[in-house]
């Protein structure tokens, strides 16, 4: 079975294996406070072209990751705007919410929640009687979306130049960051996101990594007391070591960027033939994520060899499925599909 469904299904890359069994005989601290650790901080602050002033935390994974952040800076009465569509309005489990924060779920094009939507909200908030709802506080976007469209670095700065003027926080969820920061027609890189953006974090367990994701705070709000809130989420590792060891080999002579480009040459190989096939989509993306209306019977006669992702349903015989390729899917396994489809297609 070759698996496309999703970028958890595979290990993780072979040289974070050889850096932990290098490193195991070291002592070290606990916590974070590793030499690992630290190197892992300094190198991403190196990437991401700034020093102290911003503050790095290694976390465990996505969904924790957001609950933390989130949590972190809000008050019960605060809520989040963020699209339909997004993770946290879709498959956390209600984990956001179950910390007391309601999620304004805004519908978008796309994917993106762009200024325009935004302002919609926060406009039909402010023609109710004041006190008597949610205050928004915090906008939730997330790059590449969860439809795997990219925010241009012109709809990112009308996006944060709107929160900051109405006082709203600017977070992005970045599990598949990589995969956008490489795709063919992005126009961010981390330092640009780093200045238009509140918060952030750089996804690694969707990009090579056991787990561990890096969590970038930048407004001087999200600050204080973060280590006790991070303690309190249960993402606080004893042997922060193991953060340390793989995010900083992620993130030495541009592994990170270098794996993940895999993940969207070998998705667009699959969009250059479903095209050339005829076949719709439902958004257009240059990322590891591609979103095919296929016939359900067409994925019915390959699903013994291959698992695709079920989107949704588009009518009585077609739907969206996704095909979801990694930093480490092999071009074979991608041939085998396209060879299977183009007998069927």
């Amino acid at each position: 079975m070759i698996f496309l469904n999703c970028d958890y299904n595979e290990g993780v890359h072979p040289k974070i294996l050889e850096r932990i069994v290098e490193t195991n005989d070291s002592q070290q601290l606990g916590y974070g406070y590793d030499d690992y650790s630290e190197n892992a901080r300094r190198l991403i602050k190196k990437a991401i072209g700034r020093g102290d002033d911003v503050d790095v935390y290694l976390t465990v994974g996505g969904t924790p990751t957001n609950v933390l952040v989130l949590s972190h800076v809000l008050k019960p009465f605060e809520a989040i705007i963020a699209a339909d569509s997004a993770h946290i309005n879709t498959h956390e489990a209600g984990s956001v919410e179950a910390r007391g924060h309601k999620i304004l779920a805004t519908p978008v094009k796309d994917g993106k929640l762009l200024a325009s939507d935004v302002k919609k909200v926060v406009d039909d908030l402010r023609r109710e009687p004041k006190g008597h709802v949610v205050e928004p506080r915090v906008v939730y976007i997330s790059n590449p979306t969860e439809l795997g469209t990219l925010y241009t670095e012109a709809e990112l700065r009308e996006l944060y130049a709107y929160c900051k003027s109405i006082n709203l926080y600017l977070y992005m969820d970045g599990a598949r960051l990589g995969y956008g920061l490489t795709a063919e027609d992005n126009d961010l890189d981390l330092p640009k996101i780093s200045h238009l953006t509140d918060a952030f974090y750089i996804g690694c367990t969707k990009c090579g990594a056991i787990c561990g994701e890096a969590v970038v705070l930048i407004n001087d709000d999200f600050k204080e007391n973060f280590f006790q809130s991070i303690k309190q989420a249960g993402q606080l590792l004893a042997k922060g070591r193991l953060l340390g060891t793989q995010l900083e080999t992620l993130f030495t002579d541009d592994l990170y960027f270098k794996i993940c480009k895999n993940g969207n040459d070998l998705a667009l190989k699959v969009r250059e033939f479903l095209k050339s096939k005829g076949v719709k989509f439902m958004v257009e993306t240059s990322t590891n994520q591609q979103f095919p209306i296929l016939k359900d019977e067409v994925v019915e006669k390959i699903k013994d060899d291959f698992t695709l992702d079920y989107t949704k349903r588009i009518d009585e015989e077609s739907s969206v499925y996704r095909i979801c390729t990694s930093w480490a899917t092999k071009e074979e396994n991608i041939d085998k599909l396209i060879e299977a489809l183009d007998a069927l297609l």
